[in-house]
């Protein structure tokens, strides 16, 4: 089967070369470097959408044109930019559900890429609802639904992303680290290459729909996820995918933090000047759990997408400040006396900064509740600074990883 996957996404890349080029694979000296190893990225985020996602549609969509001409996606991100700038290009008309939540910047971009051929229909607050009303519409029009992941042509176009890496480096890597949302890209990834290479299959801790789907032996919904990660964030893993990674071993799947992803997204953002979504940083940080694999191995990354909103990067720096130690939430209980606060902050070290304070007397209590965000330099500083508060009086407690009370007070 291999063999026969291998030539029809050979067509579909050399095809898509009369649309856009290949995306650039790139060797990363900091990361060869930190991990002893020839660490290259396959740079997705390059590309004319900025993630792999167009790749799939083209696929699937030069395959039933000109017979078709209309298409229908749901998505609130990659998959819907990818669609809209393949129905500009086919010059096919394309209708795209978004959820009404969807963030204003994926939006004009959606709008954007697809111009006067691509509709933009905001329905539902949630995912499931926009799927239902996108594939109602679909029905109802006769129009050719354009699945994210859960296509056979979607997969194929994805393992382009595999043909090219093998061109560009001039021979097989060791190891390939794939990020997994639906599996589309690791479907066709793992289809074209085989047994050949070795994989790692990274998937974000609130979203483990490929390690569950194997678990049970059949996708399995893992709702409700965490949508920090949106472009992995999926709550089922496709079944077509599934057909393809089924016999997966469970020690090649490896889960991470949503908090310890932000770290990866703000060091190559910093230091290498690269932007990518969380979903993109995936396959790059998963390298810390898989250093000693990789010694002296030739490893390729895929950066799978760098559709990222600043507006999010104060939220990604506290998260990666955060899951490093450097930042800290406690509550602090405080008597209601003259004095006490300035006891309190004699506690303090040289490297400690407050960056949240919120204060409220209230006259009839001995105490009162103070919450306090502590930035230092060193995580170390931290356990110093508690022990200087206890011995000073002071109780407190320490929120920083309590995500149900940091989602209403941090």
């Amino acid at each position: 089967m291999t063999e026969a996957f291998r030539a029809r996404a050979d067509a579909a890349t050399e095809a898509m070369r009369a649309v856009f080029p290949a995306t650039p694979l790139m060797r990363n000296d900091l990361l060869s470097a930190k991990y002893d190893a020839d660490i290259w990225l396959k740079r997705e985020d390059l590309s004319p959408v900025r993630s792999y996602k167009l790749r799939g549609a083209f696929n699937a969509m030069r395959k039933v044109i000109p017979d078709q001409q209309m298409f229908v996606c749901a998505s609130a991100g990659n998959h819907a930019q990818g669609v809209a700038f393949m129905c500009r290009h086919f010059a096919v008309r394309g209708v795209v559900f978004m959820p009404v939540t969807t963030p204003e910047q994926k939006i004009m971009k959606t709008r954007m890429f697809g111009g006067e051929y691509v509709e933009v229909r905001l329905v539902g607050d949630y995912f499931d609802q926009t799927l239902a009303q996108a594939q109602a519409f679909c029905t109802q029009e006769k129009a050719h639904f354009l699945s994210p992941f859960d296509d056979e042509d979607v997969i194929e176009g994805q393992a382009s992303v595999a043909a090219e890496i093998e061109e560009q480096l001039g021979r097989l890597p060791d190891r390939i680290v794939l990020p997994v949302g639906g599996g589309g890209l690791s479907a066709g990834t793992r289809s074209y290459f085989g047994d050949a290479v070795a994989y790692t299959f990274v998937e974000p801790s609130g979203a483990k729909s490929l390690a569950s789907a194997l678990a049970e032996g059949t996708p399995v919904d893992v709702s409700p996820i965490n949508s920090f990660v949106d472009g992995a964030a999926v709550a089922k893993l496709g079944a077509r995918t599934f057909e393809k990674l089924s016999d997966v071993s469970a020690s090649e799947v490896i889960h991470l933090s949503e908090d310890r992803i932000c770290g990866t997204i703000v060091e190559m953002l910093n230091v290498e000047g690269i932007v990518l979504e969380p979903a993109g940083a995936l396959a790059i940080e998963a390298l810390g759990e898989i250093a000693e694999l990789i010694r002296g191995k030739t490893v390729v990354c895929v950066a799978s997408g760098g559709n990222f909103d600043f507006e999010r990067l104060p939220e990604v720096k506290e998260r990666a400040q955060r899951y490093a130690g450097l930042k800290k939430y406690f509550i602090l209980r405080l008597p209601q006396r003259p004095g006490a606060l300035k006891d309190f902050l004699q506690t303090l070290g040289p490297h400690d900064n407050i960056t949240r304070f919120e204060y409220m007397k209230k006259s009839a209590r001995n105490f009162g509740s103070v919450l306090i965000g502590i930035e230092t330099d060193h995580s170390r500083n931290f356990a110093e600074m508690f022990r200087r508060i206890e011995e000073a009086g002071f109780t407190y407690t320490d929120i920083t990883n309590d995500e149900t009370l940091a989602q209403f007070v941090i």
